[in-house]
């Protein structure tokens, strides 16, 4: 086993107090987030069980982690109801409303300009 594969195998969990695996070397019946809501489930309030690790160079801590989650635990993804609906669609439309203008973009304005582009840049609009 390499030095790098040793520091991130501890299934026992004596040096980071949980279950630690290398990347893609978790037992079965383990998941991430993602994993579980690709199978249409959720931790539903369960602690983390295990997490899998491996080295980043983009991470301040030199390692990246992923928490998984017991899969035999884990609930149902609750549906969708008709005020959930509602109001993500509303919060969709605030996010396609130009403040300026008020019109709809008929897709997320960037928030770094805070508005549309023809508000943003209004010089370029007359040019063409």
């Amino acid at each position: 086993m390499s030095p790098t594969l040793g520091k991130c195998y501890d299934p026992t969990g004596a040096l980071h107090g949980i279950p630690t695996y290398p990347w893609k070397y978790a037992p079965d019946g383990y998941a991430t987030r993602r994993q579980l809501r690709a199978r249409g489930l959720r931790p539903g309030g369960q602690p983390v069980a295990a997490q899998v690790m491996r080295r980043s160079r983009r991470r301040k801590t030199g390692v990246s982690v992923a928490y998984l989650y017991r899969v035999d635990l884990a609930k149902p993804v609750r549906p969708m109801t008709p005020g959930r609906t509602a109001a993500l669609a509303k919060a969709m439309l605030a996010r396609r409303t130009c403040p300026k203008c008020h019109t709809d973009a008929g897709y997320c304005i960037p928030t770094s300009l805070g508005m549309c582009p023809a508000c943003a840049y209004p010089e370029e609009q007359c040019a063409a």
